[in-house]
């Protein structure tokens, strides 16, 4: 499957409007019980949203939409053209997304094929051996949910397929198909639904335009404040026509109030306004009556990577992260003078609650990690909290350290998800690519460099390599690696794992058994002849080739396991 990456390139701040000054009147053609004119333009604009996607699926092309939508939903053509963009880009990902969820179904079945086979013969072998019925029911009990499984997985396959040859999307549900779901179940109400579906105003950003036409941020010199300003279109009022007979509309009023937002990126955000950069704007009216807006700027270009003055190295482990500070050349070097200090001010104390809850360990020449146990179990609020506090954490050590990031690419599809319940909730519970995409944004942000590389053969190098000579936990050793493998560098095979292979051939010689072969296996004889014989050729191969998925490392892997 396709991974999926964040687009660095946008810049995306999120702040709260309080609005003060309202339009004097309300509409009487357009306006729905005590609501206040913004939230008119809002439900109109919701409305507007999910007809121009009725109106795509039925191949209605834009400036029809255009014309209908502001004769229907009153609004003004720039609010109804931007209604169209967002339909546009929900059908847009939703063709994606069947392209994807096929191939991950059609992946999943393929297994659940052979876990089916599996479980039939185990049954057939236990019928023939005459086995006890507890056990032959246990088996049978196994084949049977399997092959509801399959069914199931070849049903949904088969209405994937149908809509890809159709040119068809599944169907949609704005409000979110959660929510539906738990009014369906009474678990939550339709006030909540309705809410949902008329709960918010978009409008995109133009350079022509200066910045945004229809929701304008301002900031005051004299209040040292940001302001903005939303344009209530279905107030507008038809003065006139055109020489082509298009209507002339009166100027909208507008609703105007303070904006609200983070301290770190008002300065930012000051500096793009100056620039009169176009952003595109969102507002949310949540349930509560409060209205988020988000900001979204297009950035001109990412911070480049340069390892001139070395990096430091991440590695990402469902129970923290792992860091090395490299140098230049490639070899860790000790962390500069106030980072433990840095550290403290970055985790808030609330994090200390109880021993163990989240460590910060520092190893000699320049390694550490930041352990927080919690994010492998934690609620979907709690770890997306933690992964902020770790993501500032990374982004402000490569800062004060004034280094670029090396991260592994990581990759855990659905896919993957029929591999036993075990391996299912650690695959699932693993944050790998909100942590990874968050420290990606704000490396953006803050204007760090930035390199991503496969995480193939990471750990098992580092524990041969690196783990032993440094004194330090795998996780560590790995991030080394990582870095290392950003600046281009070779993974030769060095003295440690000459010992190492030694070591076995030793066990060998002296008739001692080796694991798994008391139970008939021999694969651990076979590992080790095929890594001699790759062993000798590794030094010669480029990079690319070292850290190949058949290389010498696979072999010394199921080695070290094994022998652990």
């Amino acid at each position: 499957m396709p991974k999926v990456k964040p687009d660095l390139k946008i810049f995306t701040v999120c702040g709260e409007f309080f609005p003060e000054d309202f339009p004097p009147s309300k509409s009487e053609k357009w306006s729905r019980g005590e609501e206040n004119p913004l939230q008119t333009e809002m439900r109109l604009f919701s409305s507007c949203l999910r007809w121009a996607f009725k109106r795509l699926l039925e191949g209605f092309p834009r400036n029809v939409i255009k014309k209908l939508g502001q004769e229907f939903f009153g609004l003004n053509s720039r609010f109804v053209d931007d209604a169209r963009l967002k339909a546009q880009a929900v059908l847009d990902s939703q063709k994606e997304l069947l392209d994807k969820e096929i191939e991950e179904t059609r992946k999943k079945l393929g297994r659940a094929r052979k876990a089916l086979s599996f479980s039939a013969k185990k049954l057939a072998r236990a019928e023939k051996e005459g086995a006890d019925q507890e056990k032959l029911e246990k088996f049978r009990l196994a084949v049977k949910g399997r092959e509801k499984k399959v069914a199931r997985l070849e049903k949904k396959l088969c209405e994937l397929r149908e809509h890809k040859r159709n040119g068809t999307v599944p169907k949609v549900v704005f409000g979110g198909r959660k929510l539906w779901r738990k009014v369906c179940r009474g678990k939550a109400t339709r006030t909540q639904w309705r809410a949902a579906r008329k709960n918010r105003l978009y409008s995109r950003g133009d350079t022509s335009k200066r910045g945004n036409p229809n929701i304008k941020v301002s900031f005051d010199h004299e209040k040292q404040d940001f302001y903005l300003e939303v344009t209530i279109s279905h107030l507008s009022k038809q003065i006139g026509a055109d020489k082509k007979g298009r209507p002339k509309m009166s100027r909208a009023p507008k609703v105007r109030g303070r904006l609200w937002l983070p301290e770190k990126h008002r300065a930012r955000v000051l500096e793009l306004l100056s620039r009169d950069a176009p952003y595109s704007a969102e507002i949310i009216r949540r349930l509560d009556g409060r209205y988020i807006v988000y900001l979204t700027f297009e950035l001109e270009e990412l911070p480049e990577f340069n390892s001139s003055p070395g990096l430091i190295a991440v590695d990402t482990n469902p129970d923290g992260l792992g860091l090395a500070n490299l140098n230049k050349y490639g070899f860790p070097e000790p962390w500069p003078e106030g980072i433990k200090a840095l550290l403290e001010e970055v985790f808030p104390r609330s994090l200390h609650k109880y021993e163990g809850e989240f460590r910060v360990v520092f190893y000699p020449q320049g390694f550490l990690y930041l352990r927080v146990p919690e994010l492998g179990y934690a609620s979907c609020h709690r770890r997306d909290y933690l992964i902020g506090v770790l993501t500032k954490a990374v982004v402000e050590v490569a800062k004060a350290c004034g280094k670029p990031l090396a991260l592994e690419d990581l990759s855990f599809g659905k896919d993957r998800l029929v591999l036993g319940k075990k391996l299912n909730r650690l695959f699932s519970n693993f944050p790998f690519s909100r942590l990874l995409h968050a420290v990606l944004r704000r490396a953006v942000k803050e204007r760090v460099g930035y390199k991503l590389v496969s995480p193939r053969h990471t750990s098992t190098i580092g524990l041969l390599k690196y783990q032993k000579r440094f004194s330090i936990p795998v996780h560590c050793a790995a991030a080394l690696v990582i870095g290392r493998r950003a600046m281009g560098l070779k993974e030769k095979i060095t003295r440690e794992i000459r010992e190492f292979i030694a070591r076995i051939k030793e066990k060998l010689v002296s008739g001692s058994p080796l694991p798994g072969e008391e139970k008939g296996m021999s694969w651990v004889r076979a590992s080790l002849s095929r890594a001699e014989k790759k062993l000798n050729l590794h030094n010669g191969l480029c990079p690319t080739e070292q850290a190949s998925f058949n290389s010498v490392w696979r072999k010394l892997k199921r080695l070290a396991l094994a022998f652990q």
